[in-house]
Order: structure tokens, then C-alpha cells, then sequence
């Protein structure tokens, strides 16, 4: 699984998620840091990645056009730096694998991880 890092997060997490045995980019790395969300959207869609965000706006996309991918990450938390969520972040990533696969909205917080599956029907 690829997963694309939105501008809102740290491009740390790249090393975080490659030492976890994920590939991993940053949104820096690979577009205009202006993109809308729709255009990361379309490039994670057209490469095969999913998006980790600390956006709400991906999802609300994903209802809206009920489209079956990309998957989203979402963390919703206060502190999203790698040193304090980066474990519950890594086994939500390895507990949730096949539905991420599959098509899937993530929300993670420092409590649970909860998974809805693609498309989201409204």
C-alpha cells in the first residue's frame, strides 16, 4: 500500500511509515503546495495511493461524489507529530490493511480507530 501525506502533516511521517514498511510521499514531494483537496484527491486516485490527512474535507469528498476511493487516513487529534501518535497510527494502518485495500475512511484518535467502508452512502 502507497500512501500519500497531505500538506496539513509533517513530511516526518514519510520515515515513519517506511520504517513501518509502508511507502510513503509527501504531497510536498509531488505537488503545487496550493493543490486543492480534489487535485490530491485525483492524484492519489490515479497513482494508487491512499491519503493521510488531518482534514475532515476528504471525506465529506468521498460522501459527496460517493466514489469508491482513494481510502483516507484521517487522524483527528490535537497533537499530529509522529513522536505522539505515530504507534496507534502504524497498528490502525496494519489492523485496517485489507479495507484500506479495498476502499475505506480511517479515523483515527487517541482512543479508537474507527473504519467506514467505500462508497459512503448517504
Amino acid at each position: 500500500m502507497k500512501i500519500l501525506i497531505d500538506m496539513n502533516l509533517t513530511p516526518r511521517w514519510v520515515q515513519v511509515l517506511a520504517e513501518a514498511g509502508w511507502e510513503a510521499v509527501h504531497w510536498s514531494q509531488v505537488g503545487a503546495i496550493t493543490a486543492s483537496d480534489r487535485e490530491i484527491m485525483a492524484w492519489a486516485r490515479k497513482y494508487g495511493y491512499m491519503v493521510f490527512t488531518h482534514d475532515l474535507d476528504f471525506s465529506a469528498l468521498l460522501a459527496a461524489t460517493q466514489e469508491e476511493g482513494p481510502s483516507v487516513i484521517q487522524v483527528r487529534t490535537q497533537n499530529i507529530l509522529p513522536e505522539a501518535i505515530g504507534n496507534l497510527v502504524i497498528n490502525s494502518l496494519d489492523q485496517f490493511q485489507e479495507e484500506l485495500e479495498k476502499g475505506a475512511i480511517i479515523t483515527i484518535d487517541p482512543v479508537r480507530a474507527r473504519v467506514r467502508i467505500l462508497p459512503l452512502i448517504q
